[in-house]
């Protein structure tokens, strides 16, 4: 198994299935993880992952949940019982909210005996500059509240967090080497960022400590997705 090949994440930012079932098959091989997020998921609902899990795709559903901890730990339950690889919580909902939902998973997965998925926080969205932080009025920086972020999560028992990769090397000495780092905002060289800030290229960020890319248009959007992909996973090979 291409131990590389699982840490590329494609991002399926589309909202019809005739879109996924064209990427998944051109991509063929060479992508074994795909992201589905909000615009998808709504849109088509179960029919994406069972696609993708009949396909052999690991699936990182990407809702984002943040709500009370009873809200957010019954959510969890629901996801679990789907049988994707990794999900997510807001990790500004706080420790109260993240405990609920590692007890929730764990009890699930455990009662359904299928394999717990990976639960991830999301920190500060990579979108953000800091003229949009500062409107916020938040009194630390991005990378201040990352990494305390980041923190939180880890003593809430959580398996990692999704940031920038600006800030993956804070969040690798401030949580040590087995708590995942899922990066979003990942741009090979000349791409265009998009809606994208704070962003790095494949190589820089895996040695700054990322253990999960996900990337979206730069492949997607590709006139060859599949040797869009075949290009990052070189570089990744070579990082």
């Amino acid at each position: 198994m291409d131990q590389v090949r699982n840490r590329l994440i494609v991002a399926l930012d589309v909202a019809t299935m005739a879109e996924v079932r064209q990427l998944v098959e051109t991509l063929g091989d060479a992508v074994s993880y795909y992201k589905v997020g909000m615009q998808l998921f709504y849109s088509v609902g179960m029919e994406c992952l069972t696609f993708l899990r009949e396909a052999g795709k690991d699936v990182f559903l990407d809702l984002k949940m943040h709500d009370i901890p009873n809200t957010v730990a019954q959510g969890a339950a629901s996801l679990t019982r789907l049988g994707v690889a990794m999900i997510n919580v807001q990790a500004s909902g706080g420790p109260a909210m993240m405990r609920a939902a590692v007890e929730k998973v764990a009890e699930t997965a455990a009662s359904l005996e299928i394999p717990r998925p990976k639960l991830i926080a999301v920190t500060v969205l990579t979108s953000m500059d800091q003229a949009e932080w500062a409107s916020l009025r938040s009194a630390a920086s991005i990378p201040d509240q990352v990494v305390h972020l980041a923190r939180m999560a880890k003593e809430a028992g959580l398996d990692g967090v999704v940031a920038s990769p600006q800030e993956a090397e804070l969040i690798r000495e401030a949580c040590g080497k087995d708590f995942s780092i899922i990066t979003p905002g990942v741009r090979p060289q000349g791409a265009a960022l998009n809606d994208q800030s704070r962003v790095a290229t494949p190589a820089d960020a895996l040695k700054a400590g990322a253990h999960y890319l996900v990337v979206g248009r730069p492949i997607t959007a590709a006139r060859d997705p599949r040797e869009a992909a075949l290009a990052i996973l070189e570089e990744m090979r070579k990082a």
